[in-house]
């Protein structure tokens, strides 16, 4: 397996709409000229955005989290510009990306540093061979204090590793239950 440059990724997004919409280079301000977290492409990575479509985990049910039989009202939908994540807890969102993966590669989403650094942390989620969809994301704030995310905004970065073959089952093959998933989508058992 190798790691991929950014000008295979630019190649794959402009001739196999591996990721749509794309964004060629690293934009570091938005069209009124304030800064914003980072997105687009990287040297071995694509940073990704966040939608501003939220799933904030609350325990006004006191439900048990339980990923075969999960409680919807466990989560208050959100849309906004940002989203607030209470102390020691977690909210759900997507990216604004749309993903084609490759059947000869593995994509592995790891949290940008700039929110590392504030105690925000992003799931570590492999998107594997064949497999499309917005990617659904989970933040845990891991603070005593409220933390904030910010929409169409940098927030994790995908690494694209190669297999010098293909895989014997992708997960289109074996009809993946989140192939093709838009929108923030929950656990499914």
């Amino acid at each position: 397996m190798s790691i991929k440059s950014d000008r295979w990724i630019q190649r794959m997004a402009k001739e196999k709409a591996m990721i749509e919409p794309f964004e060629e280079g690293q934009v570091r301000t938005n069209a009124s000229g304030g800064r914003v977290i980072s997105y687009g492409t990287s040297s071995y990575g694509y940073d990704v955005r966040c939608a501003d479509e939220f799933k904030i985990f609350t325990n006004i049910n006191s439900a048990v989290v339980d990923p075969k039989n999960f409680d919807r009202n466990s989560f208050v939908d959100f849309k906004g510009d940002s989203c607030i994540i209470p102390p020691n807890s977690f909210c759900l969102a997507r990216t604004v990306e749309y993903f084609r993966i490759p059947r000869k590669v593995l994509t592995i989403c790891l949290g940008k540093s700039t929110y590392a650094r504030c105690g925000i942390i992003v799931n570590v989620t492999p998107l594997e061979p064949e497999w499309e969809g917005h990617v659904t994301l989970e933040f845990s704030n891991t603070t005593t204090l409220p933390a904030r995310i910010y929409a169409n905004e940098g927030v994790a970065q995908m690494l694209f590793l190669e297999s010098d073959e293909e895989c014997a089952i992708s997960y289109a093959d074996r009809d993946g239950k989140y192939q093709g998933q838009r929108g923030v989508t929950l656990p499914q058992a």
